[in-house]
């Protein structure tokens, strides 16, 4: 797990570029302080950093940018691959000698064998570039699931990437300024949805795309995207079973230990379960346990890794605590979010015991139905024609509190999946969002397309991808990415996982999103009875009492002259957090 950056021009060499990278590259020395690197073209048009967390072939051969023997071929490269011995082995029966164990240099020679096609074969989390002196050609990569993220800035004669958006303004080639469309969209979801980023200039590369950049033309491609066959005709159970213990076998190869975020959920407990199940027994597990008894797990936690046999630490956090954490916490912010202090937290605590790389559980509710979404989405679409028919009722709704609100949005929208996901989900109605856009940009806000109509028999399956293309992929898996590795800790999610995916999407709706993630724990049946029969609480830390201590004076004056009332922590959050964020960008408004 690393951070790379990079600078390509198809113009004259930059006489600069070698202070461009080396600026580049501090910014990214929190993901890597094991290793760093830099690599500038002879002739100074092409560039690539690199900061190194050491987690395969801990020696120096893994060091970055990495070429190829002929010098042909350049890779600055972030993410493991958890297939590479079997990748490593057919390329060594093809006559490929390798100088390292690394998965670096299986991505390397693989691309130098099969070229773009070569990330329709690896398995795993990763963003990367490749530069081909031969042919003048870069080539990017995001992994499938997008869980590595990969930023960049296009401009006429060339491109600049980083792995965050920090490290792309360092790059100094480009003044940024604020996005009006995804500080809206900030407000409306709580996150800025890909492609979007905080800044005009930048944009993210897609989920399960490529990039490739030649003679200052940059073109997009898409080699995979979720989908949903629902023709399995095997037992479901095992079928689960067996793609799950392959994940969590691929996800700890690893040359240093590696442990578990244990909540008291469901999830994170079949991870523990499946680690055990596949000889990881005495794995080193962390929670956190807070000061409000409906939120704090750290009893469940306890008991589960005491069942389990784990080595098991647990951190003691109240609102002072927090409150202490929480600059640093900014600090780190790539992009506004209303969640990440979380993950932030347990992240420092498992570095603290020497962890560099950690399971965690985020992915099982997108995938196995365990949100209420599931449940609440098709009563709404039930609804939205009947309550269309009364007179006044989104006006009236209007007037409520915060889900009124979103839900008057969904009243006057045309009733699909995504309405209804929109509005269960968001922070802000799309008129308060429009209103608080004004107020922060100066700025009109943006008016978006109507949703497209949506088959009614997808209904299951339209809410697994949305929350593990939207919520999931815009928040969770970015606010852990860069959360984590602020600490720089690489954090691994086996639920996450294509190979997974695309084992458990032809199981149907009908058994895979059963209530109360029937199909996970039958499949599991490990999972202790006292984790499976409890109430669902998520790893969220109680934020509403927090705010209501002396840690709320903090966010008193952001929302001191807000055009729109903030009665819930989340949204009190988002304003300061966005402020902070701009501020810390230095973004031109």
């Amino acid at each position: 797990m690393c951070g790379i950056a990079g600078v390509m021009s198809a113009a004259n060499g930059r006489d600069d570029l070698d202070s461009v990278m080396s600026r580049m590259k501090v910014a990214l020395r929190h993901r890597g302080p094991d290793d760093s690197g830099t690599w500038v073209s002879p002739r100074k048009d092409i560039g690539f950093a690199h900061t190194r967390l050491s987690i395969l072939d801990l020696s120096a051969a893994g060091h970055q940018p990495m070429q190829t023997p002929d010098g042909r071929l350049t890779i600055t490269f972030n993410g493991e691959i958890y297939n590479f011995h079997e990748l490593r082995a057919e390329l060594e029966a093809g006559g490929v000698v390798f100088r390292t164990n690394t998965d670096t240099e299986i991505i390397l020679r693989l691309y130098e064998k099969e070229g773009a096609h070569c990330v329709r074969r690896l398995r795993g989390m990763f963003a990367f570039a490749i530069w081909d002196e031969q042919t003048r050609t870069a080539f990017l990569a995001r992994d499938p699931m997008g869980i590595k993220p990969l930023y960049f800035h296009r401009q006429e004669h060339a491109l600049v990437f980083a792995s965050e958006l920090r490290a792309l303004c360092q790059s100094r080639l480009f003044t940024p300024t604020l996005c009006t469309q995804a500080v809206q969209r900030y407000f409306e979801t709580g996150s800025v949805p890909e492609p979007l980023t905080l800044i005009n200039e930048a944009e993210c590369l897609g989920a399960g795309q490529t990039l490739i950049w030649h003679e200052g033309t940059a073109t997009t491609q898409t080699y995979w995207q979720p989908a949903f066959p629902s023709d399995s005709t095997g037992n479901a159970d095992s079928l689960t079973r067996d793609a799950l213990l392959d994940s969590i076998k691929h996800h700890f190869v690893s040359d240093v230990p590696v442990g578990v975020f244990l909540s008291g959920g469901i999830d994170s407990t079949a991870i523990l379960a499946l680690a055990n199940a596949t000889g990881h027994r005495g794995c080193n597990t962390f929670s956190i346990a807070v000061d409000d008894e409906a939120a704090d797990e750290s009893p469940v936690a306890r008991r589960t890794a005491a069942h389990f046999g784990s080595v098991h630490h647990e951190m003691k956090l109240d609102a002072k605590v927090a409150q202490g954490l929480f600059a640093e916490f900014l600090d780190h912010l790539d992009q506004p979010s209303i969640d990440g202090l979380n993950t932030f937290t347990v992240s420092a605590f498992a570095r603290q015991h020497g962890m560099k790389v950690v399971l965690s559980g985020l992915g099982g509710d997108e995938l196995f139905g365990g949100y209420a979404s599931f449940q609440t989405i098709p009563k709404m679409l039930r609804w939205h024609h009947a309550l269309r028919l009364v007179p006044g009722a989104a006006k009236l709704l209007d007037h409520g509190n915060p889900r009124h609100r979103r839900l008057a949005d969904f009243v006057r929208s045309s009733g699909t999946v995504e309405d209804a996901y929109t509005a269960l989900r968001g922070i802000f109605s799309k008129t308060e969002s429009a209103k608080l856009t004004e107020w922060i940009t100066g700025r009109s806000c943006i008016q978006h397309p109507a949703s497209s109509i949506q088959h009614p028999a997808a209904i299951p399956d339209q809410i697994s991808e949305l929350e593990l293309t939207r919520y999931m992929r815009n928040q969770l898996l970015r606010d852990c990415d860069v959360m984590s590795m602020a600490h720089s800790l690489e954090l691994r999610v086996p639920f996450v996982d294509h190979a997974l995916f695309e084992a458990v999407s032809h199981i149907p709706a009908a058994v895979r999103l059963q209530p109360g993630k029937r199909l996970l724990t039958n499949a599991i049946s490990e999972v202790p009875e006292w984790v499976v029969n409890q109430k669902k609480r998520g790893f969220l830390f109680p934020y509403q009492k927090w705010l209501g201590s002396e840690w709320g004076q903090t966010f008193a004056e952001a929302t001191k002259n807000c055009p729109v009332p903030t009665p819930q922590w989340y949204q009190i959050w988002s304003v300061y957090v966005l402020q902070r964020c701009i501020s810390s960008l230095g973004l031109a408004v």
